[in-house]
């Protein structure tokens, strides 16, 4: 076992725990940058119409999709002395940085319509990327621990590594770069995107190399994965995803998928004209949710511990709902301060930043809960899916949020944001219609996906039921082998 050899060792004090959080900077920054800056910026500096630069999103969405489930099971059945990750990771390496970089620095000269394919493109480049490093990356956790509680602290400290690389980057951005220059200026997101490609690469390499000697000493898969047996494949992915608690797991995926996608997608639309924040303004509130991954992080692993995760991730994810809404409700009632007001940008970054402590609360218990997925599954096929079984769940959150990201084109353009490029042609009646077509469609969604959570059956005492049944399954193989192995 790879945590046999730390029993008694802090787990502060193992330096790949660090490696392993670490590896969601990249992420984080990757999602910050196609949630919230890819569609504004294909639209009002490259002059993409809305509903055609969200199409350009939600097709690349879907590649990815399609793409991370078969790369999973991929990489749970690849050997290699690297381990089976790790060759997909350092792969990454050759796509990421370079196509992120190109992003927000055409290398071509396009505009209008005629840069939806460059943003197709790319885009479809940088989420082939990501997928080769954050699926195997991800998967490494339950080989690396076993402990249902201390799983909650893994999790914990890689959702506070990709909310503050990816947040910090967005505070940093809006400080000094789109911040200073506008969303519709071009010179910053490539000053965004240069910086972004530098960390990206760097994220990769430190945390590849950190986590590769634990890897490599893990044990081989004893299957290996087969292209020219396709279909065989296919019917063990099926096998695998057969698993009532995963099906639980994954149907929450489709509708949190949705809800993120519209949500990431209008963000900088909703607080640039709905709430009429500056850059600075923007960036303030981003500087305080940085703290946000701190405290959610702190407290994660004792809820977990003293509600249980299922219970946890329920009651986090309920409390962020009812938050979200208010402060629009509030706008459009006419209770809310005043437009540029100290107390307007005040109570707008405290509801954000309580609003996203939740979410990532409820995030750290489901993420860990995946991770329990996967000795219950092996319980019944004999077979470790854990590459599978994160890619699949991602696979669902990432293939509906394509209809989310075109449901915000179309809103987008119905709102009129095609033609408006100032705060001062943003009228009352386009912030009605802005929360009319947005609020009650977000918020159903994301209780629609509560609700899939109370399918989930594993809970501390199931799980440690389940480590049993595989460790004395294992032993009775070593002692077969044993036995039949052939003497002098």
């Amino acid at each position: 076992m790879a945590d046999a050899a730390h029993t008694g060792v802090a787990l502060k004090e193992r330096p790949i725990f660090w490696f392993y959080g670490s590896a969601s900077i990249a992420y984080g920054i990757k999602d910050n940058a196609f949630g919230y800056l890819l569609l504004i910026f294909a639209n009002q500096c490259l002059g993409v119409p809305g509903y055609l630069a969200s199409s350009a999103l939600a097709i690349a969405m879907i590649w990815d999709a399609v793409s991370d489930p078969l790369l999973g099971h991929w990489s749970d059945k690849t050997r290699s002395k690297l381990g089976r990750r790790h060759p997909f990771m350092y792969a990454a390496l050759l796509i990421l940085p370079g196509s992120f970089y190109g992003l927000f620095n055409p290398v071509i000269d396009v505009s209008g319509e005629a840069a939806f394919f460059y943003i197709l493109f790319l885009a479809l480049l940088i989420r082939t990327g990501t997928t080769l490093f954050e699926v195997p990356s991800t998967a490494l956790l339950p080989d690396l621990e076993k402990n249902y509680d201390q799983r909650n602290r893994w999790l914990a400290l890689r959702h506070f590594f990709g909310w503050t690389g990816g947040n910090g980057f967005h505070a940093i951005n809006f400080t000094f770069w789109i911040g200073t220059y506008g969303v519709a200026s071009a010179t910053g997101y490539a000053i965004y995107g240069t910086v972004g490609a530098i960390i990206i690469a760097l994220t990769i390499i430190v945390s590849s190399l950190g986590t590769q000697r634990a890897a490599a000493q893990l044990p081989q898969p004893t299957e290996t994965f087969k292209l020219s047996e396709l279909g065989s494949e296919f019917k063990q992915i099926y096998r695998s995803l057969k698993n009532r608690n995963f099906a639980a797991l994954f149907s929450y995926g489709l509708f949190m998928g949705s809800a993120a996608g519209l949500g990431a997608a209008l963000y900088l639309y909703n607080v640039t004209y709905f709430f009429e924040f500056t850059g600075y303004e923007i960036a303030i509130t981003a500087y305080a949710v940085l703290f946000s991954p701190l405290a959610a992080g702190l407290l994660a692993p004792a809820i977990g511990v003293r509600f249980g995760k299922k219970a946890a991730a329920i009651v986090m994810q309920v409390a962020r709902v009812v938050l979200y809404p208010i402060p629009y409700i509030c706008v459009l009632t006419g209770v809310w301060p005043e437009f540029g007001s100290v107390a307007s940008i005040a109570i707008y970054t405290a509801f954000i930043f309580t609003e996203v402590v939740f979410g990532i609360i409820s995030a750290v218990m489901l993420d860990s809960m995946m991770a329990d997925v996967v000795e219950d599954s092996e319980t019944h096929t004999n077979r470790r899916s854990e590459g599978l079984f994160f890619a699949t769940r991602n696979f669902a959150g990432k293939f509906v949020s394509a209809s989310g990201i075109i449901f915000a084109g179309v809103i987008v353009s119905a709102v009129g944001f095609d033609s408006i490029t100032n705060v001062a042609d943003f009228t009352d009646e386009h912030r009605f219609t802005q929360a009319v077509f947005f609020l009650p469609i977000y918020c159903t969604v994301c209780l629609s996906a509560v609700a899939c959570i109370l399918m989930y059956r594993i809970d501390r005492e199931s799980h440690e039921a389940n480590l049993q049944i595989i460790k004395e399954r294992n032993s009775a193989a070593q002692d077969d082998s044993a036995a039949t192995a052939p003497t002098n």
